[in-house]
């Protein structure tokens, strides 16, 4: 909501070539309680003005020499974007009413001047202008923070991928198929999986994979579990045992829906062979 004072803080603008009408509102405006009031009797300096001081209201004389209404407000345009123009158009023309409206004045009061009527429109003007700065802001204000949050969610992403590669040999997602969407790291070097495979591995020539680690692996993935820390091996064509350690966890959409696998994996042969702790074959 916008307060009583802001609206008195509000920044006022009068353009009229006699002096007498801008004197008669300045008296009125300073005795309602506004604050900032500025005035003009030569409307080709309006736009330059309202370009240094971006006004929340121009009370805007229709009739003046040399440069109309109507040619000022085609000036102010450019300045404010056609967003709104901050425009009370003041006429002794009520046929002219119609066309400053249609032309971008936000409202038109006619002279001579109903001092109520014209109160109760400048009121009601500066507060749909300061409501509609505040949109303004607000929105501006919640586009930065939405970019703020996308840079730290890809900043996030980032170290995350970093992690994962310092900490493991590769990084994997599936797909609710159980086909690799998503591989960083050396799999296709060290197991000949593409992204077309599936994590439980598959028979290759000369490969003797642990048949029994290999079934609790595909119960986990079957069963839609997590699981931290799976070693399973094989026996390779040359006769060595290789172990594998591998963690992955389901993924699920917005609805509850499984949408496939993510984890990691790494070469953990060394570490068991040191260590001598090895699952039967």
């Amino acid at each position: 909501m916008i307060s009583e004072q802001e609206i008195l803080n509000a920044s006022i603008l009068i353009v009229d070539d006699q002096p007498a009408n801008v004197l008669l509102l300045e008296q009125m405006l300073e005795s309602k309680g506004y604050t900032c009031i500025a005035s003009t009797t030569d409307p080709e300096a309006v736009c330059g003005l309202h370009r240094n001081n971006h006004y929340d209201l121009i009370l805007l004389d229709l009739q003046m020499p040399g440069m109309d209404g109507f040619q000022v407000m085609d000036g102010l345009k450019g300045i404010e974007n056609l967003d709104y123009l901050p425009i009370l158009m003041v006429t002794a023309q009520p046929s002219h009413k119609l066309l400053a409206l249609k032309a971008g004045a936000k409202d038109v009061v006619s002279k001579p001047f109903d001092f109520i009527e014209v109160q109760n429109r400048i009121h009601n003007m500066l507060e749909m202008r300061l409501l509609y700065k505040k949109l303004q802001l607000d929105n501006q204000s919640l586009e930065q923070k939405v970019l703020e949050r996308t840079a730290e969610l890809y900043a996030s992403e980032e170290r995350f991928r970093r992690l994962t590669e310092l900490s493991s040999d590769w990084y994997w997602e599936q797909d609710a198929n159980g086909q690799f969407t998503v591989i960083y790291g050396p799999v296709y070097e060290m197991l000949r999986i593409r992204t077309d495979d599936v994590l439980v591995p598959t028979l290759e020539q000369g490969v003797i994979w642990n048949e029994a680690e290999r079934l609790i692996l595909e119960a986990n993935l079957a069963a839609r579990r997590p699981f931290l820390d799976f070693v399973y091996s094989r026996e390779k064509a040359d006769g060595t045992r290789q172990y594998l350690m591998v963690s992955g966890e389901p993924m699920f959409d917005l609805v509850g829906r499984f949408v496939g696998y993510r984890g990691v994996g790494k070469d953990v042969t060394e570490t068991m062979h040191l260590s001598k702790i090895a699952p039967p074959a």
